[in-house]
Parts: C-alpha cells; structure tokens; sequence
C-alpha cells in the first residue's frame, strides 16, 4: 500500500554514540498513531478518562496523560492537543487496537466521536527545527494550528507535525535537500534522553502512572475530579506507595534492548530481575540506551545487565528532570 512517504528513503541512521545529532532531521513516525476526538462533550468525556486535565488545557498547549484500568494501570501514555475541530492524541500504534475500544467504551452516551485519524505524522528534530517550522509552518507558540492540520512542539529540539498526506508530503519533499531523513529511531533515542516515557504492547497494564514518571513531566492532575483508576493514582502519591520510578541507563549490548526485555541488578554476588525496558535505542558501536522501570530505592552505583546478556554490564545516567514530589 503506498504512502505519503514513498517518494523519500527514510533509514535508521548509522550514529556512534559521542556522534552529534543532526541540526535538522526528518522522522517518518511510522510506529507512531493519532487519535482524535471530535464533538461538543469531547472536552468532559475525557476528563473522566484520563489522568491530565484537559478542561485546562488550552489551545496553545499540549500535555502528556495516561489512559488507565480501574486499578491505576496505563493502557497508554498520549500526548494531547488541539487538532482540527477537536482533539487530537499522539499515542503508539501497537496499543491502538487494545486501547481505543476501551476509550470508545462509555462514549456512546457522550456527544464525541473517538476514532484513529487518517493523518500522516512527521517528526521534525535538532537545532534547527524550531526555526524550519517557523518558516514552512508559520504561527506562534507551542501548537499552531492550520486548515491543513497541527504542529506541536514537544520538546526544545522536537516538533510533530500531524497533517493531511498530501501537505506533509510537500513539506518532506520541500525540506529534504537540507534536512537528514530518518526513521523513527531517531525519535526514539530523542524519547530516551529526555526521560519521556511510552506504552507498548509488552508494557501494557503493567505500571501505574508515577512508575514512568508521569507526575514530574505535569501528565498528572491530582486536583481534577474522579476518573478511571484515580483512587490508585491518588494513594500513591499521598500514602506514597509507589516503590518504582523510571530511570535512563547505558551499557553495551548486542542487539538493541526492546520495551518487555528484562534489566537485572546486582546483589551482592548475585543477580536479580531489577526491572523492565521500556525503550531502547543502540548506537553503531553497540553502546546503548535505554528507559527502565526500577525500583525507586536502589543504591548508588548498582550494576545492571539484560538477562538475556549476562556479560553486558549496565549503569544509571541521571534523569534531565527531578523525581521530588516539589519539583
């Protein structure tokens, strides 16, 4: 089936890991998907869903949430905007099918309708992305909004375009000969140094929300009313609960780590299961990073290696945000 990206060779880029990103890359998101939400109870259904608040969330915002279970588990982590007559939700395509029907599921009482978008989604990166949107996009602030779709900026060097194929295409082809095209590994690694935390399939409703960070990156609001799996999400933060929280580690590895694969910590002369990839991202020379739910008390200066590679040898990096409750 062709695509809107089929006229471009979007590779997995071929970086050491002391290499320089490039000041100006092109991600095909193609793991990616787009939810959207249109219709005049869009706004309060989904207040009732979700762990953010969306009432609040003006139209020149955009904010990270959690979908969960009854029992506080995620079924995804989105980030959520402004898109078109509604709203729209960046998730991952591999929890799409699970997921959105539990979205769906109590809207047939709402004025919404809940669908994936058509939309093609491109990544822009680097220094220079900030400055390229200004140019072919236009507008001012962290979401700009056209007749064509949006761009969201999503962190100081990222900006997700979600638009029609045939206008994301013209933009590829336009910036192509200036920019460097990539898959969305790229994304990846970007995700993986920022600390910014995802769902899928081998993750699903397996962690609360603060075990990937969520209530130090404003995903959480703990003053909005009741939605589901608020009362597990509440009694983690006030009778502080929750034991495990998400951290950036490094190491070799002869394969890139994978959300699902099994990080082990060291006990004395022996090992442990330390806790589970949620990304991964590995450089040419076999030097990795990856996001891993440990727990939220562990020394400094333990050790850590894949379960399936017990002679890697793994170490924490420091987060680019605080996990302090005040912060």
């Amino acid at each position: 089936m062709s695509t809107w990206s089929d006229t471009l060779q979007f590779d997995t880029l071929s970086l050491s890991a002391d290499a320089p990103l490039p000041s100006l890359a092109l991600v095909n998101l193609t793991h990616w998907g787009l939810v959207t939400l249109v219709g005049q109870d869009s706004i309060s259904y989904l207040q009732g869903q979700v762990t953010c608040d969306v009432v609040s969330l003006h139209a020149g915002q955009s904010t990270l949430g959690a979908h969960c279970d009854a029992k506080g588990k995620m079924r995804t982590i989105f980030r959520l905007f402004h898109h078109r007559d509604g709203l729209g939700w960046l998730q991952r395509k591999s929890v799409m099918d699970s997921q959105l029907p539990e979205l769906k599921k109590y809207a047939i009482f709402s004025k919404t309708t809940i669908e994936a978008s058509t939309d093609a989604l491109l990544g822009l990166t680097g220094e220079q992305a900030k400055a390229t949107i200004d140019t072919v996009w236009g507008g001012e602030g962290d979401v700009r909004a056209s007749e064509h779709g949006t761009a969201v900026k999503i962190d100081e060097q990222r900006w997700l375009i979600a638009a029609d194929s045939d206008t994301v295409r013209h933009l590829a082809e336009k910036l192509a000969a200036s920019a460097v095209l990539s898959d969305d590994t790229l994304w990846d690694l970007y995700d993986i140094r920022q600390g910014c935390p995802r769902i899928d399939t081998d993750t699903e409703l397996e962690f609360i929300p603060q075990s990937m960070n969520l209530q130090a990156l404003g995903g959480i609001s703990f003053k909005k009313g009741c939605y589901t799996g608020q009362e597990t999400v509440a009694r983690a933060k006030w009778r502080g609960i929750n034991k495990r929280a998400m951290y950036i580690v490094s190491g070799q590895a002869e394969r890139c780590p994978k959300a699902g694969d099994v990080l082990e910590r060291s006990v004395g002369d022996n090992w442990r299961k330390g806790g589970t990839i949620i990304a991964g991202y590995q450089f040419s020379d076999q030097q990795s990073l990856a996001l891993v739910v440990l727990p939220n008390d562990l020394e400094e200066g333990t050790a850590f290696r894949l379960a399936d590679e017990p002679e890697s040898r793994w170490q924490q990096l420091p987060l680019p945000y605080s996990l302090e409750e005040d912060a």
